[in-house]
């Protein structure tokens, strides 16, 4: 028998999650969807080796996490006109998805904007462990994310997962947010940049 790939094991589990959450089992259900896409995750990125400059990153965002300053958002619906910034620096945003109308199986998913003034690397730290896609604004292809970390508990309570990517200054990215139970549409992201590019 052929062995499944992680992506296919993800699918399954997914479909799992889908599945209890018509049983109504949402302890059950929340637990196999965060296993479902903390591997769905692990197949697609690799686990950030600095792990030591990453904790220094989390520990002062996990201030703003707790303390703020906080913005409330709601996202752009998938396929709408992104007007949201999340541009601001040592800012918690609390976001809010909509309800996915686009017909993919998510449901709830949208997309904010993000502007950054420098060129580096940035960490986008959240309050839940599903992740996030980044796309150029302008071009609409996927910028590859570097990696990904788990925030340890002793490090940050408040946030669980970073991921990391190399972004270029004034261009606008669109971050793309998805979930599949209400309780995980709604959580803080805090950005904070990792790391500068030196001038040659």
């Amino acid at each position: 028998m052929k062995p499944e790939s992680p992506f296919q094991k993800s699918l399954l589990a997914v479909g799992v999650a889908a599945l209890l959450a018509g049983c109504g089992a949402p302890g059950a259900e929340e637990e196999v969807e965060q296993d479902a896409l903390a591997q769905e995750e692990a197949a697609l990125l690799p686990s950030c080796e600095e792990a030591e400059e990453l904790a220094e990153v989390t520990e002062h965002a996990c201030i703003h996490a707790e303390v703020g300053p906080f913005e409330p958002v709601t996202a752009a619906a998938l396929g709408a006109p992104v007007l949201v910034d999340v541009s601001t620096p040592h800012t918690a945003y609390n976001i809010t998805l909509p309800t996915n109308t686009s017909g993919w199986g998510w449901g709830w998913a949208g997309r904010v904007s993000f502007l950054p003034d420098e060129s580096g690397e940035f960490a986008f730290l959240l309050s839940r462990f599903r992740g996030l896609r980044i796309y150029d604004a302008a071009t609409g292809a996927e910028v590859a994310r570097e990696c990904r970390y788990q925030v340890p508990a002793d490090v940050c309570d408040t946030l669980k997962t970073a991921i990391v990517a190399d972004l270029e200054a004034d261009t606008e990215y669109y971050l793309e947010f998805r979930s599949l139970l209400r309780r995980n549409a709604s959580f803080s992201l805090v950005i904070e940049e990792a790391a500068h590019h030196h001038a040659e």
